[in-house]
């Protein structure tokens, strides 16, 4: 009797750690996707065409790209919404680097053009060497740079 309680007992604590992983790497999954940015659903009109969406001059920017840092070659799709920068959780881009704020910086769109402005950070945000002190246009293929990592728009 007491072999089968033993036996019973290691299957359940086999099965407990197998599902103790399983979740670990579905939260991981999540994480990763939900920080490159998945890919936009195509939209279709009345008669079945695909739509572009929003219509964007030529060369007007698509995507925020990290070209430095703990998250390099992580893509960001751009629509209408503002990009926040920071640590904190509810960020659009949440860094791990300990020279950037809760909240450090924002990148919003103002007509065909992106503005990133500093929202307060103890560190600063720097456009191409120069501080940002209030918001600024941000030029396609221009570093950001927040503490260690680095960000560009590109079309």
């Amino acid at each position: 009797m007491q072999g089968i309680v033993l036996q019973l007992t290691r299957v359940g604590f086999l099965l407990l750690l197998w599902l103790f992983v399983w979740a670990v790497l579905r939260i991981l999954r999540n994480d990763v996707y939900a920080a490159t940015g998945q890919r936009p659903v195509p939209r279709y009109d009345r008669i079945g065409r695909r739509s572009g969406g929003s219509a964007r001059p030529k060369g007007a920017a698509r995507y925020l790209v990290v070209t430095h840092g703990a998250l390099a070659n992580t893509r960001i799709t751009l629509g209408t919404q503002p990009v926040l920068i920071g640590r904190a959780d509810d960020s659009t881009l949440v860094l791990t680097d300990d020279y950037a704020s809760e909240k450090h910086a924002r990148i919003s769109r103002r007509g065909d053009d992106w503005y990133v402005e500093d929202l307060g950070s103890t560190n600063g945000t720097y456009l191409d060497r120069g501080k940002v002190t209030t918001a600024v246009k941000v030029p396609i293929a221009t570093p950001v740079r927040i503490g260690k990592t680095v960000i560009e728009l590109r079309p």
